[in-house]
């Protein structure tokens, strides 16, 4: 393969049978993820929180991502304490009612929690706790992640107020209709809160990094990093800004019309395509061996990564 994009041997016989109706698309869940920005008064910008996803992961095994997962239908009606921008304001922005952006809001802070160990959520509605570690906090994030707590109760328990003004919605991307796990993912942008430090607390990773969009997007293009479209995407979006609060600022304004892949039979080959991001554009003979498409796998770890980036350590 030329890059690093993301693509399972299975696709082309799911596509096949999608055209010929005979698989039926499920109905994609609710999800988030959140890109965490660190400045590092560097003149290439802010860094980036990525996270590789274990190889035996049965979605996106092997590739790089942002913290994030799937919406717990808990958060949807228990009243948080909430700070920031409204609901309905929310509400307006994300595309759906407001106990629906509730609950999606909830679910980028507390995937970044599980994640990353930052929690987006202060005493008031003007602070942001300052260190998320110790034995109390640990077992609060065990039984998030084994979903025996709410977010919601989480909060509650601990007194804590939303940071909702902390995160700006950037996207919005659909799983193909040809897959049998689908997500409706909204991508938002968060910078470090001043005091806290992310680590690898997740289950479903192997590896963390902090590295420039730059870095990453050229990684990726040498096939060194394995990602989902979404992903380098964002990462190529992220360039542009100088500095983790000149994202945010131009959060508000991103277009959050999903972006979903559409696949169709042309001239004996499948051609896959994802509206208004050509470059992940795959023309695929139909005669072709689907395991031919997984020649070439970005190398384990890369090698081009400064030694710190690799260990997922906080960047100087």
């Amino acid at each position: 393969m030329a890059n690093g994009q993301w693509y399972p041997k299975e696709w082309p016989e799911l596509i096949r049978a999608l055209a010929d109706g005979t698989l039926t698309p499920v109905t994609p869940k609710r999800a988030a993820t959140v890109m965490l920005l660190k400045d590092t008064g560097s003149d290439t910008g802010p860094v980036v929180h990525m996270l590789r996803r274990r190889a035996s992961m049965a979605f996106a095994g092997g590739a790089y991502a942002y913290p994030g997962g799937g919406v717990d239908p808990r958060d949807d009606d228990h009243h948080v304490r909430w700070a920031g921008p409204t609901r309905a304001w929310w509400a307006h922005r994300l595309g759906v009612d407001e106990t629906a952006a509730q609950a999606i809001v909830c679910a980028a802070v507390r995937e970044t929690y599980e994640e990353a160990g930052v929690l987006l959520a202060g005493p008031a509605p003007d602070s942001v706790v300052g260190d998320t570690t110790g034995a109390d906090w640990e077992a609060d994030r065990a039984a998030l992640v084994a979903r025996e707590l709410s977010f919601a109760e989480f909060l509650d328990r601990r007194g804590l107020v939303l940071r909702s003004d902390l995160l700006g919605a950037w996207t919005r991307w659909i799983t193909p209709e040809f897959e049998p796990r689908r997500y409706d993912t909204w991508f938002f942008v968060a910078a470090l809160p001043e005091g806290q430090r992310t680590r690898n607390a997740s289950t479903e990773a192997d590896r963390t990094v902090w590295i420039a969009p730059a870095d990453a997007a050229a990684s990726y293009d040498r096939g060194e990093l394995l990602m989902m479209p979404p992903t380098v995407a964002t990462l190529r979006q992220l360039t542009a800004y100088g500095t983790a609060a000149e994202a945010l600022a131009a959060a508000p304004a991103r277009d959050l019309t999903p972006v979903l892949a559409r696949a169709r039979l042309e001239e004996g080959e499948i051609v896959l395509s994802w509206p208004g991001h050509d470059e992940f554009t795959k023309h695929i003979p139909t005669e072709r061996m689907a395991t031919d498409l997984q020649a070439d796998l970005p190398a384990d770890p890369p090698t081009d990564l400064p030694t710190d980036l690799q260990t997922g350590g906080d960047p100087p």
